[in-house]
């Protein structure tokens, strides 16, 4: 058994596509290229926590791409994941109805304490600072940094790793999970600053 790492899916999202310079012509295709590589090295066996923004799009449509998807699968929930910050707790709770009928496990907080190799770190959707756009946004939402290495998504490939924060997201690792291997290599790694693998 394995432990994965991923975020950003964004299925049924077609403008992700340009916003992000993903290797797509349209969004069907996006979505069956992020299940084909997740099941390609995900096996039924191994856990993958998901930290955020799983699905978009019509929701109905690209919430079942998520079944089809390899291992018992944990979701930190993003700002694009539709229980995240509704204020009506009976809407809260009819969203993650949906989001576990497709086998999802949802956390009930923005951020998570986990561990890699033993070690603690902090898992969320959000980085301690930085983001897609030119502006931070959600910086209520964000964990303090108090020295713990951060696995994040919501930057989209802005970085693979920067300082102690590590963007585990497809668009910093070419489309795949990430595993807790690889992770622990970059926590060990000197070098503080990683760019973003390129989809292939």
């Amino acid at each position: 058994m394995s432990t994965f790492f991923t975020a950003d899916q964004h299925f049924g999202h077609t403008n992700i596509i340009s916003y992000t310079n993903r290797p797509h012509t349209d969004v069907d295709q996006m979505n069956e290229d992020i299940v084909y590589k997740w099941n390609s090295i995900v096996s039924n066996q191994d856990k993958v926590y998901v930290l955020g923004d799983i699905c978009m799009g019509r929701i109905s449509d690209s919430l079942q791409l998520v079944d089809l998807l390899n291992g018992t699968k944990y979701l930190v929930p993003g700002n694009h994941d539709r229980m995240f910050n509704v204020n009506s707790s009976k809407k809260h709770f009819q969203w993650i109805e949906q989001y576990e009928k497709v086998g999802l496990e949802i956390f009930p907080f923005t951020q998570v304490m986990g561990k890699i190799k033993r070690k603690k770190v902090l898992l969320s959707h959000f980085p301690y600072s930085g983001d897609s756009h030119e502006k931070d946004r959600f910086v209520e939402m964000r964990p303090i940094d108090k020295g713990l290495h951060l696995l994040h998504g919501h930057t989209h490939g802005a970085w693979r790793k920067k300082g102690r924060m590590i963007d585990v997201g497809v668009d910093a690792w070419g489309g795949v999970p990430v595993s807790e291997d690889e992770v622990h290599d970059l926590q060990k790694s000197t070098i503080t600053d990683v760019p973003p693998l390129i989809w292939i």
